[in-house]
């Protein structure tokens, strides 16, 4: 870690001191240049060079040429940073106030965000609380169960979902297929999860084209999620996913899933160079990789760590934090080349409590992060990192 940088008048003061304990004559115009050279060094650096990197983080040189227009692509992020929606137990204790969670997603910069389980039910309750603060809800997630049989009751869980999304500046509906997935088990993720036969694949490609022609009558957007633990994980996964179902369904691009399911960087980057046009929501989630070779490690033993338990490990970390092994800056880049528009989501589930890790940010904090970081933390240093990719 480096040491803060001193005043420029502090750094010559200490200078002369150290020249005239030598005991040496040295001449007022020496001193007078030296003097000169060392303010001319010190003005020369970055104007964040008085800040202080953090963690095994890094100053950047200089910060990219924005790529987004703010009118065509608009930052959020999910609640599962303060609270966990799979597994309520994940929290603050005492437990974080919904009223916090929204408050500190707006003072990160954010405009758009999940719904998550502690949010009132009131429909005209939540507007108020989140036009207030110039929010809105960006998607809604909907589980089906084609490969199961619940045709019926999918397509009512999803007709919900788009009459409460009618109520939002948003027409983006997040979908991923549960049928016999193992998420939110005690058991390992990946190799638990389930493998679709041909039948299975059929119910859940059909169901999926119906319902995306339903959303696109209502001028709605069905954008599916491959998910960690499910039958739709995989890239091999997605291409016959994509390969199976019309237009009227789109995907969504998710990092850290993708990643953590055993994608590479390049491999995220060539399926975003393929599907461009079909990608229409994208969640933002960083991996660190030492604690995923953890969680890989532990698949091999008797007790391997489930996908929660991963959660509560630290495996996910949001972008912008050095620590993580996304290159987000080249995943940015691709999205802009293939025209991308929508929403960009922070979507990096933490444990709260953890108090082993902060976020590195990209550029020096305002105040050093040190063990234990807040929710606040992380929305901020990914809202700082994103927001230079935008021409406001």
């Amino acid at each position: 870690m480096t040491e803060k940088i001193k005043h420029p008048r502090q750094m010559a003061e200490n200078f002369i001191k150290g020249l005239q304990s030598f005991g040496k004559p040295i001449s007022r115009l020496l001193i007078s240049l030296l003097i000169v050279m060392i303010l001319g060094i010190t003005i020369s650096l970055p104007a964040h060079a008085e800040a202080r990197c953090t963690c095994t983080c890094y100053c950047e040189k200089s910060a990219p040429l924005p790529i987004f227009d703010p009118e065509r692509v608009r930052l959020g992020i999910t609640p599962t940073g303060w609270s966990n929606s799979d597994d309520l137990t994940i929290d603050l204790n005492p437990p974080i106030s919904y009223k916090q969670i929204i408050s500190e997603i707006a003072l990160s910069g954010f405009k758009g965000l999940q719904g998550a389980p502690k949010f009132p039910s009131s429909v005209e309750g939540l507007k108020r609380d989140l036009e207030v603060r110039g929010l809105t809800i960006s998607e809604p997630w909907v589980g089906t169960y084609f490969t199961i049989g619940n045709e019926q009751e999918s397509k009512e869980i999803f007709n919900e979902q788009m009459e409460f999304m009618q109520n939002f500046d948003s027409n983006v509906i997040v979908i991923a297929e549960l049928g016999g997935a193992v998420h939110q088990q005690p058991i390992d993720p990946l190799n638990s999860r389930p493998i679709f036969n041909t039948q299975e694949w059929k119910q859940l490609t059909d169901g999926l084209n119906d319902l995306g022609k339903k959303a696109s009558e209502n001028n709605m957007m069905l954008c599916y999620h491959p998910h960690v633990g499910t039958g739709v994980e995989t890239i091999d996964d997605i291409h016959r996913l994509m390969k199976n179902t019309n237009d009227d369904v789109k995907l969504l691009i998710d990092t850290g899933h993708l990643y953590y399911a055993g994608a590479s960087q390049d491999q995220i980057l060539d399926l975003i160079e393929e599907y461009g046009p079909r990608i229409k929501h994208v969640h933002l989630k960083n991996i660190r990789q030492d604690v995923l070779d953890d969680v890989l490690e532990s698949h091999d033993q008797t007790k391997p760590m489930s996908f929660l338990d991963s959660i509560r490990s630290g495996v996910f970390t949001v972008p912008g934090d050095k620590n993580g092994v996304l290159d987000f800056d080249a995943i940015l880049k691709k999205l802009s080349d293939v025209n991308y528009e929508g929403w960009l989501m922070v979507e990096a589930e933490q444990d709260p409590r953890n108090e082993e890790f902060c976020p590195c940010p990209f550029v020096p904090a305002v105040t050093p992060l040190e063990p234990p970081c807040e929710p606040l933390d992380y929305a901020q240093t990914a809202g700082r990192y994103l927001n230079q990719f935008f021409n406001y």
